[in-house]
């Protein structure tokens, strides 16, 4: 081929490269015209593709085409476009080493000094709840390769995958040239914005497979990025912070309206209390004072504000432990709710929306944490929780939404079907069970706790503390147990509130003594044939 296409002199024993090819390839294009029309007027040959391309030739700007580089029309739609030898030489060639140069002037190939790439919205694509192949089609493949090449020869090419590095490299032609320094900056950054990249797409197959219930992940890859470090942890003498894992839609994804600063406390808290109300397909409220339940209830029968009765039916199940409480509510909080709200002392509340007038009220008191769910808040599917030397990984316990209908499926063991309202407080009662802390009993009227007895080492011992926190609200309720009953002195424990109905997974070896003495007291039994520890 005719003439040598590098000038070695640039190059060789030189801190400083000059830019004169520049390769642009950009999913997101912020701030890319400034960039392409400062190189541009520096004498910088660009070349580009697709979407980038036209952007760069609307405004003027001469483009090369990467097809008329490689000779090879974009295919695929749009899947092979830059895996070209003409393309990767160009960015591998090390032209400090003669044979590179040689090899480069036979193949009549032009090196770049400047490449700018990022990559597909993959993450923003799964954000945004897409799914199958409208996520596949958002794994990039030329983006990473151009990246890692241009990376791995930073000590000729610099490589931008953020628009936050192009004033840099827009200070840097006035200089006449990116720095060794530069280039090895922009590269490690570029081999972190892969690396990420990398991890969302395996954590999204490792979901994918856990939806289509095949066994556990080999391996797991869990990313998360620091939001805020916390005053202190459980204790004052702790340190802690909270991250925001890659792809997460929970609470540390919550916007905080207004309040002091969360502690790592609140932030276990408003967990526990989302993971309770949110179990409810009714408006619902739980209160939650150290990880644990004070009360839970859903709306009233024909209530005129919902979520303001759900919450006062919360209250009274334990008034004096719902003292600063912290609060999720299922549904939009209303003026009602937060005037009811006015004279009680509240950690935090969370809600998926509030009204402008109850943000007022809120407003009076200055030290309430206020927390909005984002739009794509969804109970997470797996629970995660670490151990000395690893973690445990395991399908989170969920209900299904028409749970109600399930009481006919449960096992009468002893007593009378009930009818549909006492249905549905069976019903609450059992999905409010699995938000306490185990061992655990939830006494339940209407829909709503009336005592609860969580934490303790026998269950005994959480039937006394249920029937006390009860006292006479204890007659006429319905009481579930998140486990079965090893002896019959818990039920009786129960029986002797005046408790009508009681429901338990069932499975001790002693169930028939268990069932003998609700059957002599006239008391209503049912198996559920499923326990749910909460530990």
């Amino acid at each position: 081929m005719a003439g040598p296409v590098v000038d070695p002199a640039l190059y060789r024993h030189r801190d400083v490269v000059p830019i004169r090819r520049a390769l642009i390839s950009v999913s997101d294009k912020t701030d890319l015209l400034p960039l392409a029309q400062a190189l541009a007027g520096a004498g910088v040959a660009l070349v580009s593709t697709g979407g980038s391309a036209a952007l760069l030739r609307d405004a003027g700007l001469e483009v090369t085409d990467v097809a008329q580089v490689t000779g090879f029309p974009e295919s695929l739609g749009g899947r092979v476009k830059t895996l070209h030898p003409s393309v990767h030489a160009g960015l591998l060639a090390d032209l400090r080493l003669e044979d590179h140069e040689t090899q480069l002037n036979e193949l009549g190939v032009l090196p770049f000094e400047l490449v700018v790439v990022n990559l597909y919205p993959f993450v923003e694509t799964v954000a945004s709840g897409a799914v199958g192949d409208a996520v596949v089609e958002q794994i990039d493949i030329g983006g990473p390769a151009m990246v890692r090449a241009s990376a791995k020869n930073f000590a000729n090419v610099a490589i931008a995958v953020s628009p936050s590095s192009y004033p840099a490299i827009i200070e840097a032609l006035g200089a006449g040239g990116t720095t060794l320094a530069h280039r090895r900056d922009l590269a490690a950054r570029a081999f972190a914005h892969t690396a990420e990249y990398d991890r969302a797409v395996a954590t999204w197959f490792a979901e994918a497979s856990l939806a289509d219930e095949q066994d556990l992940p080999q391996h797991l890859t869990i990313k998360a990025e620091r939001l805020e470090t916390l005053r202190y942890g459980e204790n004052s003498h702790q340190r802690a912070a909270i991250y925001s894992r890659v792809g997460g839609h929970g609470i540390a994804q919550a916007t905080q309206l207004q309040g002091k600063e969360m502690s790592y406390n609140n932030y276990v808290d408003a967990d526990a209390a989302l993971r309770a109300a949110f179990d409810m397909v009714k408006p619902a409220v739980a209160i939650i004072k150290h990880a644990n339940p004070c009360g839970i209830a859903v709306a009233a029968p024909n209530a005129l504000d919902e979520i303001a009765s759900a919450h006062l039916r919360a209250h009274e199940c334990d008034p004096v432990s719902a003292f600063g409480g912290v609060i999720a509510a299922n549904r939009s909080v209303t003026l009602k709710m937060a005037e009811n709200l006015r004279d009680i002392f509240t950690e935090v509340i969370v809600a998926p929306d509030f009204e402008p007038e109850a943000l007022e009220v809120f407003a009076l008191k200055k030290n309430l944490r206020v927390l909005q769910l984002p739009a794509d808040w969804r109970q997470e599917q797996m629970d995660v929780r670490l151990v000395s030397g690893g973690l445990l990984l395991q399908d989170a316990d969920r209900f299904p939404a028409e749970v109600e209908s399930l009481v006919d499926g449960w096992q009468l063991v002893t007593g009378e079907m009930p009818d549909d309202a006492e249905k549905a407080n069976l019903a609450f009662a059992w999905k409010a069970c699995r938000a306490v802390k185990s061992n655990a009993i939830v006494l339940a009227q209407g829909s709503a706790t009336v005592g609860i007895g969580m934490g303790q080492v026998n269950r005994v011992d959480s039937c006394r503390l249920a029937v006390e926190r009860a006292g006479d609200r204890a007659a006429g309720s319905v009481a579930a147990s998140d486990a079965f009953f090893p002896f019959a002195d818990g039920p009786q424990v129960l029986i002797d509130a005046g408790i009508r109905t009681i429901i338990q997974p069932g499975g001790s070896v002693r169930d028939q003594e268990v069932i003998d003495a609700a059957q002599a007291a006239g008391v209503t039994m049912f198996f559920t044939g499923e326990r749910h520890f909460f530990h």
